[in-house]
């Protein structure tokens, strides 16, 4: 998708669909020149949606349990011999054929390659999977990027080289698979994921999941390649809350949900 170049397909077809019968040249083209016109400030308008989400996104702090600032959760010995069995595994990234999954698998093995760590397990197969990936790819965007492992964290700079190289689209891809690990991983033991959650940080994942959802479901609408992402993440629009207490109800409710969208995102 080049910088919301669907549009202007869209547009075309409907200037073919209008032109019926003989008509001047002159007329014509004031007909397309109103429609160029008209056509340039609904796609600006998508645009500069698109961008105040991105910023807002941009803006929103990683999930505690994935912070690497030293503010994040801290297991014990005895916590960190239960290895977690949920992960993803590295070998997805072989798994991965398209472009979609691959920008997808990325962004989620970062995150497992983060969780897997504060288990202080072996590491090595992450970042050897997420290097590849990053190559595979190969997207000049990522230079906004000092690390592929930080890739899932969506950052406004990052939107911004996407949407200047045309990938407006795998952006909301990675940002999508990026939602959808965390909630799972979060699921997966609530009591200890969410212990140093405080009621802004709930809300802040509540932020995210209106923002994703929002850019998605008007993408879908002329790009028919994100439809399956909508889908998939519809229904985590039950997850609103505003208090860590009602972030663990909520999501206990809705863990075959995420799982659900986490198998379809990540196959």
């Amino acid at each position: 998708m080049k910088k919301l170049s669907f549009l202007a397909i869209a547009f075309a077809v409907i200037a073919m669909a209008a032109c019926g019968g003989k008509k001047s040249a002159q007329a014509e083209e004031s007909a397309d020149s109103v429609k160029s016109f008209e056509q340039e400030q609904i796609e600006a308008s998508i645009k500069m949606h698109m961008d105040s989400i991105a910023s807002d996104l941009g803006k929103l702090p990683s999930l505690p349990f994935l912070s690497n600032t030293g503010n994040g959760i801290a297991l014990t010995k005895e916590e960190k011999q239960v290895k977690p069995d949920y992960l993803l595994p590295a070998s997805l990234a072989d798994e991965a054929t398209t472009l979609t999954e691959k920008y997808r698998a990325l962004s989620a093995l970062a995150i497992d390659k983060r969780v897997a760590a504060l288990y202080e397990m072996p590491v090595e197969d992450y970042e050897k999977a997420v290097t590849k990936l990053a190559a595979d790819i190969n997207d000049p965007s990522f230079k906004a990027v000092e690390n592929a492992g930080d890739i899932f964290e969506t950052t406004e700079a990052l939107y911004d080289e996407m949407e200047k190289n045309g990938r407006i689209n795998f952006f909301w891809q990675l940002a999508a698979s990026s939602l959808v690990e965390e909630l799972y991983i979060a699921n997966q033991n609530t009591d200890k994921f969410l212990s140093n959650f405080t009621d802004e940080a709930a809300s802040n994942v509540t932020f995210r999941i209106v923002l994703i959802l929002d850019a998605i479901n008007r993408l879908s609408q002329f790009d028919p390649d994100i439809i399956p992402v909508a889908k998939a993440i519809a229904p985590l629009n039950t997850l609103n809350a505003t208090t860590v207490a009602e972030m663990k109800e909520q999501m206990a409710r809705a863990k075959d949900q995420i799982a659900e969208a986490r198998k379809t995102l990540l196959k």
